[in-house]
């Protein structure tokens, strides 16, 4: 019997570790192959050009391969949503995790959890539908597909990311702190701000980096509600493009080989670095907080 459960551990401890070096070499093989599709596409356009140019023209006579308005577009979406998610989603977290009765604590963590789960197509239509049509009205504007439409709706999507870890980071909190503020006389709200919020900050900024993660590499929701405009935005009223859209919207128009068909494999990977980043530093802060 003894034997037979060593034998067990054994087993399953490799699985774990072949499923690691798995994942590794799966990352490793992605990056390789955005590289080689995308890297001969800089053979022939220069770099500085294809990142800090102001055009995207691929389909014309002479194309133009700027992909300066795909990244401005995807950086006014990214700090909308932020700007909109981490308050709601922090003090959403501080609510169910400090505040709210057990039984309603277990709801709204099953409902958080629930929303994590709707398909981005789904949550983009329902944008279409309700979202758009109320912002074209209350701004009076032409159409209602602008970068604000995609703000909001991706908000949506990360704050479950930011409410369920910034909830598990407000947790882990040692319960000693909260005794030693209220044997000092604090009041309930004094402990969440002066000491749950510092003591829970890299779990936080954790959290945080991981829902800017969902935002920058969410695509159907993004395309159907911006407009999909790629022009450098003068504010959140104005149709937008983000780089993921416009991989998703050109990838099965173009000519296998050609040089357009290369530049999307260029974005790819120049999105690829970017989250590469940002999960680098959200992972940094969460060993942080484990320690």
């Amino acid at each position: 019997m003894r034997r037979l459960k060593k034998l067990r551990d054994y087993i399953i401890e490799k699985m774990i570790f072949i499923s690691g070096i798995a994942a590794i070499i799966f990352v490793i093989l992605i990056f390789f192959f955005l590289v080689k599709e995308g890297g001969s596409f800089f053979g022939e356009y220069n770099i500085k050009d294809f990142i800090f140019g102001h055009f995207w023209y691929p389909a014309s006579d002479s194309p133009r391969f700027g992909i300066l308005p795909l990244i401005a577009g995807s950086l006014v979406i990214v700090v909308g949503a932020t700007i909109l998610a981490v308050p709601l989603g922090i003090m959403a977290a501080l609510y169910i995790s400090e505040v709210a009765p057990k039984g309603l604590k277990d709801l709204l963590k099953a409902g958080v959890e629930m929303l994590a789960a709707i398909p981005s197509v789904v949550v983009g239509f329902v944008g279409m539908v309700t979202l758009v049509p109320v912002i074209k009205t209350v701004f009076g504007i032409p159409t209602g597909l602008t970068a604000l439409s995609g703000c909001i709706m991706l908000a949506f999507m990360a704050m479950p990311t930011i409410v369920s870890i910034s909830e598990d980071a407000i947790n882990a909190v040692p319960w000693n702190y909260k005794e030693g503020a209220l044997a000092l006389g604090a009041t309930k709200w004094q402990i969440m701000y002066r000491i749950i919020l510092p003591a829970a900050t890299p779990g936080i900024i954790a959290s945080v980096m991981l829902g800017i993660g969902r935002v920058i590499g969410e695509t159907m929701a993004v395309m159907m509600v911006t407009g999909n405009a790629a022009v450098i935005p003068s504010g959140f009223l104005e149709s937008v493009r983000t780089m993921t859209a416009t991989i998703a919207a050109e990838m099965g128009e173009t000519v296998r080989g050609s040089s357009h068909y290369r530049s999307l494999f260029a974005i790819g990977a120049v999105l690829f670095v970017i989250t590469f980043i940002i999960n680098f530093i959200a992972d940094t802060y969460l060993h942080k907080n484990k320690e």
